[in-house]
């Protein structure tokens, strides 16, 4: 870990070499550790130390970007160097906004000490134990255990420091048959709120549970989901339409919605930077202060988030959500996205329906049209006929084609857990219930 002060002297030593050209640094600091295992036993133990920096120096309207994880005199030479030969050469962004000025942050716990140190033996006793209950019930079991710390800083030359330190920790378990498996995950910036022999027992008892499963006949079905597979639902409405540039090129399922009621009264989704039972960051990668953003109030769409360049060009204010100068032709996008729990238990969600299919999750989910987010996928890791309000056997994995705006408008329970899973995808992290949905259309066995 760099620590603020250091981090700050980096920063001033770029700016320098940038003279009188506006710039811009990203500074990401992280020391990442992995334990992976695969057919129950653990096979690779890794530990990465790196620093990023990442630079953009302005010439007029013209933008250059360079990167480089050299941080003494002669590599910042040379990233000010190339991110000024870019600036040269690149076309001019008219819409641009400029630097944002400095701005207050506030604070979010969001470092946790004992995940910092979190050791590899630690991981690995964990891990064993798993890994000898699948190999005992004849399953094989592989995944992942990470732990680690990072630091995040936004700087430019119009005064803007802003510095976040925080944690992270992920348990990923896939527990697999002949026929059938059964996958677990929980993520979070506190390892101990991971109850990871909880969650591979959870996984040997689905692919237990799911040995000789049945063919059935495709069509409509209520579905109870878990978690798993409504993080899918919320992260595709996300990646497809709840920021603000999906909105101006007119591809978003918000569009010609606003203010109006598309979903059931069940549903609130919203993102909230600061909230530290997600993985909270308080400002985005520009410097600014993230806000609140409610994105569905029961069922009636609210708004979409914006980042500085979408909101000028719509006359609203950002609200704090600009992705990585790498990562920012997406445009803004929700990193720290809530759905408000219910009131039920899964078990209430089952014994309710006389007839449907609990899914543990959902795979391989692509868009097929972005207007109504429709999206193909494939069931995985876990699918019950439930009959007369109880699950009566194991399924074969089933493809779909369904909207997930008409889904979440024909939600008749949400369960009173939540679960935080974190992405890969710019760190993103949702925190989902599980869900009771009326109808879900699955067109055919994957194969």
């Amino acid at each position: 870990m760099l620590g603020r002060k250091k981090a700050e002297d980096i920063c001033k030593e770029v700016f320098r070499r940038a003279g009188s050209d506006p710039a811009e640094v990203l500074l990401f600091s992280e020391a990442q550790n992995l334990t992976r295992f695969a057919n129950n036993y653990i096979h690779q133990n890794v530990a990465e130390r790196n620093v990023t920096l990442i630079m953009r120096l302005l010439r007029g309207k013209r933008l250059g970007l360079a990167t480089t994880n050299r941080l003494d005199g002669e590599g910042l030479d040379r990233l000010v160097e190339r991110a000024r030969a870019n600036a040269e050469v690149s076309p001019e962004d008219p819409d641009y906004p400029g630097l944002p000025e400095p701005a207050d942050y506030p604070t979010v716990d969001g470092f946790d000490q004992e995940t910092a140190n979190y050791s590899p033996k630690n991981r690995a006793k964990a891990v064993g134990e798993l890994c000898r209950q699948s190999s005992e019930h004849g399953l094989n079991g592989s995944g992942i255990f990470s732990t680690g710390a990072s630091e995040i800083v936004i700087a430019n030359t119009q005064g803007v420091f802003a510095y976040h330190a925080c944690t992270n920790a992920d348990f990923q378990i896939l527990v697999a048959g002949e026929d059938s498996s059964g996958r677990e995950q929980g993520s979070g910036w506190q390892v101990s709120a991971i109850h990871v022999e909880a969650l591979g027992q959870l996984a040997v008892k689905t692919a237990q549970d799911g040995r000789n499963p049945r063919s059935i006949d495709s069509g409509e079905y209520t579905v109870v989901l878990t978690p798993y597979a409504t993080e899918d639902l919320l992260n595709m409405l996300n990646y497809y339409g709840m920021g603000a540039q999906a909105v101006l090129e007119a591809r978003s399922w918000m569009c010609d919605r606003m203010g109006k009621k598309i979903m059931s009264n069940l549903v609130d989704i919203w993102d909230d930077g600061m909230d530290s039972s997600g993985v909270p960051t308080p400002f985005d990668f520009e410097g600014v202060p993230k806000k609140r953003v409610n994105i569905v109030e029961q069922g009636v769409v609210k708004s979409p988030v914006f980042d500085r360049t979408t909101a000028k060009k719509m006359g609203e204010v950002t609200t704090g959500h600009a992705l990585p100068p790498t990562m920012r032709s997406f445009g803004p996008i929700a990193t720290n996205l809530f759905m408000a729990p219910g009131t039920s238990s899964t078990e209430d969600m089952i014994k309710s329906t006389e007839r449907g299919l609990y899914v543990n999750r959902f795979w391989y989910t692509r868009l097929v049209h972005p207007r109504d987010c429709v999206i193909t996928g494939m069931t995985r890791d876990g699918v019950f006929l439930i009959e007369n309000g109880e699950l009566a056997y194991p399924v074969k994995d089933l493809r779909f084609t369904q909207s997930y705006v008409e889904a979440l408008a024909k939600v008749e329970g949400v369960s009173d857990q939540t679960r935080l899973l974190t992405s890969e995808f710019g760190g993103q992290a949702t925190r989902a219930p599980g869900l009771k949905i009326s109808a879900f259309t699955f067109t055919g066995l994957t194969a």
